[in-house]
């Protein structure tokens, strides 16, 4: 073999190499477009999913609210029909009733079942008559000035408040106790003139 021949012959080797190594990336660029469409197709999926179990979700919930809301309606209005029963059974029994003290009596039975089913579901009168006022729990429909009670107590009750755990359902419409400065002048100066009237009339003695 000549030279020239090996030389060729060399000459053509990284050729070889060189032209065939691009042969194998269109194959590794395959199974990346490959991988990349599966991941696509899987997070499409995904998606697709979590859109259906959402607008399931929105149908589901008001629904569920509704539901909840009729159920706890029927509750109560089936508690209060005990209530309503032993009203009636006083009014059918009011021609044989031989005193008004008997019907008073029938009816506080009433009342206090009442309070009983309203105390089930949470619901308490708000404490008033003796309690300093609370415009939260307590509405002033009259101001009443008495000097021996403190300043802003309310002394009388008009109508009963309701509280809901501790949300006011109806506030108390109350009197409360408001003590005017002048009445606090006029009583401290009644007590000024009195110790003077005390002390001229010890001077008089002497």
């Amino acid at each position: 073999m000549s030279n020239e021949t090996k030389r060729e012959s060399k000459e053509q080797e990284p050729q070889n190499e060189v032209v065939g190594k691009p042969e194998e990336a269109p194959d590794t660029r395959q199974q990346e477009m490959e991988s990349l469409r599966k991941e696509r197709d899987e997070l499409f999926a995904k998606l697709q999913r979590v859109c259906a179990d959402y607008a399931n979700f929105q149908k589901r919930v008001p629904r569920q609210i509704s539901d909840s809301v009729t159920y706890e309606k029927e509750r109560i209005l089936r508690s209060l029909l005990p209530v309503l029963d032993n009203f009636e059974r006083t009014l059918k029994a009011e021609g044989s009733v031989q005193s008004v003290e008997s019907l008073l009596k029938g009816v506080e039975i009433v009342r206090d079942q009442m309070l009983g089913v309203l105390k089930s579901h949470g619901v308490e009168p708000v404490c008033a008559v003796g309690e300093r006022f609370n415009p939260e729990r307590h509405e002033a429909i009259l101001r009443k000035c008495e000097s021996d009670q403190a300043d802003d107590i309310v002394l009388e009750e008009y109508q009963t408040g309701y509280q809901l755990n501790d949300r006011i359902l109806r506030p108390s419409r109350v009197a409360v106790n408001k003590i005017q400065k002048q009445s606090k002048e006029a009583a401290g100066n009644q007590g000024t003139d009195a110790s003077q009237d005390a002390s001229d009339d010890e001077r008089n003695v002497e």
